[in-house]
């Protein structure tokens, strides 16, 4: 991890730190269903644009929560998959998933 010279002694903090714009966790969300290439996450992720996705999945993968696999094949072939320590982002994001339901219910009533 070349960011861990930066890291925070605050828990939550080091988990925005890693995690912290949205497109991250988009990102996460996406590929903890299953293993996908860029055109896929860019169609799924709109409006997002090419080069932000390009620099998340960059800094996802310096930071060890994604893998990145090339296939040697033309036209170039690269999957994105969560790493074992990307998987255990997983309860956080269905924390958050859960807390994002029932604040939706909730603002329903008002």
């Amino acid at each position: 991890m070349s960011d861990n010279k930066k890291i925070p002694n605050c828990p939550v903090e080091t988990t925005l730190f890693f995690l912290g714009n949205k497109w991250k966790i988009l990102i996460i969300r996406e590929i903890r269903q299953g293993t996908k290439r860029f055109n896929q996450l860019h169609k799924t992720l709109k409006p997002i644009s090419q080069k932000v996705l390009t620099s998340n999945l960059r800094e996802l993968e310096r930071n060890g929560i994604i893998s990145r696999k090339i296939y040697p094949v033309v036209p170039p072939k690269v999957e994105y998959s969560l790493t074992d320590l990307g998987l255990t982002l997983t309860p956080v994001l269905d924390v958050m998933n859960n807390w994002g339901e029932k604040y939706q219910t909730t603002m329903k009533d008002f």
